[in-house]
């Protein structure tokens, strides 16, 4: 088998041990269990607290101690290991404790895999990073979308067995990835290393640049807008149910499915990556990802599952953009902006920031904000939550314009293949 084909099997499955109950556990949490709202927030907080230190901490393994490869296949094990216990758990306090456990294994192995696949594209002479990279994440998506039918489909979008579909594709992926090819630590111990680079943190050196600071912060931001689409976009759509004119909908019967549009239009996105960042650079691919943050957000606003359906689908089509063009670009942006020896370092610090404080964020300002504005009598005012995110975004996309400054260099993109 190819390389590439190997990566692309890598990234299908990547997304698809996360898809198979991302978007369907809040079902999960109100429906099956019928725990109360305010905590449902801190589940996608858990993804935020455990992105805050364990990319970085594994990217400094994998940089100076341990091939990235054997760490992501061991990460992928214990992963699938607690999704296996999660379902056994009666308390919502308990729940997000083992949850967050569970995060601590998974969400490093985001940052890992792109080193992983960046490190053997270039150690292979016929590939090219920038040309050759979206088309194998693509296939990642193609997972999550796999994973969320699967789990529609087969009526579990609400019951435990999404997490035992999620473990047992993790298990298969942990084995898997043993036989990926070999990531051996970049850092010599020969080399003459200061304090900080001994303990792997000279990534975080990276702050000491204000082009580089400014692009972690806005990271920050940005992740804070994907958690809010994560945690309440399919139970927006669920609880159309509970309008007598729309129970019986395509909309609230298959809510999962209508959501993996999102999905489906991240493969198409993504694709078009390397022509707009060699077209337009990475500033105004990032401010055209949340300007597509603010329609995602405000069609959502005045969607309904029947005359307003196309605003609904037209937001899951814009999801693609808004998250494509900040998290592929923004992950590119970052290997053209670092050595080999911090790059797994450099990556994990780009996901702390992204799904680490800008989840704690997103994560514990919404739940807290919904909960105390925008729920009456238990029923949640969707209208004005949407809208808030979209300001929020728009906020976030104007401060951006004006301070992040950069000058297109297409040869800054080209410098990334080699």
């Amino acid at each position: 088998m190819s390389i590439k084909n190997r990566l692309i099997a890598m990234n299908f499955f990547q997304f698809f041990v996360w898809g198979a109950w991302l978007i369907t556990i809040a079902n999960f949490w109100f429906g099956t269990k019928q725990w109360e709202g305010t905590q449902f927030g801190l589940v996608f907080g858990t993804m935020g607290i455990a992105s805050l230190f364990m990319p970085t901490l594994t990217g400094i393994l994998a940089d100076r101690w341990i091939n990235a490869e054997k760490l992501y296949g061991i990460l992928h094990i214990l992963y699938a290991l607690v999704l296996f216990y999660l379902p056994q758990i009666e308390t919502p306090g308990n729940f997000i404790y083992v949850m967050l456990l569970a995060m601590c294994f998974y969400m490093p192995t985001i940052a890992l895999s792109n080193s992983i696949s960046y490190t053997a594209l270039k150690n292979s002479s016929d590939s090219d990073v920038v040309k050759d990279f979206p088309p194998i994440r693509v296939w990642g998506t193609v997972g999550f979308i796999a994973a969320m039918w699967l789990t529609n489909l087969s009526g579990n979008k609400a019951t435990a067995y999404q997490f035992y579909i999620a473990g047992i594709a993790a298990i298969l992926l942990g084995l898997y990835a043993f036989t990926l090819p070999k990531c051996k630590p970049q850092h010599t111990k020969a080399e003459k290393s200061s304090f900080a680079e001994s303990l792997g943190l000279e990534a975080f050196k990276l702050f000491g640049t204000y082009k580089m600071a400014l692009f972690f912060i806005f990271s920050m931001f940005l992740g804070g807008a994907l958690q809010l689409t994560n945690a309440y976009g399919d139970v927006f759509l669920d609880e159309f149910k509970n309008v007598p004119e729309y129970a019986d909908s395509f909309v609230v019967k298959y809510s999962t499915i209508i959501m993996s549009i999102s999905q489906v239009s991240e493969t198409l996105f993504i694709l078009a990556i390397p022509f707009f960042l060699k077209r337009f650079g990475i500033k105004q691919v990032m401010l055209i990802s949340m300007v597509a943050w603010v329609l995602r957000f405000g069609l959502f606003a005045y969607g309904n599952p029947t005359d307003g359906l196309w605003m609904i689908i037209t937001s899951c089509i814009v999801y693609g953009m808004a998250f494509d063009f900040f998290n592929i670009s923004g992950s590119l942006f970052v290997e053209t902006s670092t050595n080999a020896k911090i790059r797994s370092s450099a990556q994990g610090l780009f996901m702390m920031m992204t799904n680490g404080f800008g989840a704690v964020l997103g994560s514990f300002t919404s739940g807290w904000a919904i909960e105390k504005y925008f729920t009456h009598d238990g029923e949640r005012d969707w209208h004005n939550i949407w809208l808030s995110f979209a300001a929020y975004s728009l906020v976030i996309a104007i401060a951006f314009a004006v301070l992040f400054k950069h000058k297109h260099n297409p040869n800054d993109v080209a410098n990334v293949s080699h």
